[in-house]
């Protein structure tokens, strides 16, 4: 049975001074997967990765195949071979970031329009960016999202009061949070989303 966790101590875990080294971002994500055919399909055709090399199985029992979203070699790689659908345990979820909210709202109407299985859609708290949750065709779970909160130097974070779980994305765009502009750019993607007690 997992300990009850302590959020002070928790806070008060820090970078040590001194440290030799500092990781820059998080650079790539590898998953296991059953169809390494539908997987690739899938995230070229439906989320718009490229693929920039194959490993043969003779390199990599199940073959491997490295996807870019930018100038990186590889943002996502997949290794196949897996023998049954991810169960999302250890990896909770990894999310990509658009540049604008509208893209948030047409990745949802266009992740539908593929049948993708969607979890959740509108804001969470903590971050309060704004996304659409999902699943890959071996149960991963994904994020695009836009509009998380910004750490400065000085360390502080948005305090726990100024969030709003927004149970759709129609309720996070027309009741944003202190200092979120979720203005549109086109106003009309908005029609096709409803609040969240409407859509249930």
């Amino acid at each position: 049975m997992a300990k009850p966790i302590q959020p002070e101590k928790l806070k008060s875990y820090t970078r040590p001074e001194g440290l030799p080294f500092r990781i820059q971002k998080i650079g790539h994500v590898v998953l296991n997967v059953t169809d390494m055919d539908r997987s690739v399909k899938f995230y070229t055709e439906v989320l718009g990765f490229k693929v920039s090399d194959v490993y043969k199985e003779d390199m990599m029992p199940g073959g491997m195949v490295f996807m870019r979203c930018n100038s990186d070699h590889h943002g996502v790689a997949l290794v196949g071979g897996m023998k049954e659908e991810s169960k999302a345990i250890e990896l909770n979820h990894f999310a990509f970031e658009v540049g604008t909210l509208d893209e948030v709202l047409r990745a949802a109407e266009h992740l539908k329009k593929h049948d993708v299985r969607v979890d959740f859609e509108g804001r969470r708290r903590a971050g309060v960016q704004i996304a659409v949750e999902f699943r890959d065709p071996d149960g991963h779970r994904l994020e695009i999202y836009w509009g998380l909160d910004q750490v400065g130097s000085d360390g502080n974070v948005r305090p726990g009061e100024e969030w709003k779980w927004a149970h759709s994305l129609f309720d996070a765009v027309t009741d944003p949070v202190r200092g979120q502009d979720t203005t549109l750019i086109d106003k009309d993607l908005l029609k096709h989303f409803k609040p969240a007690k409407a859509a249930e």
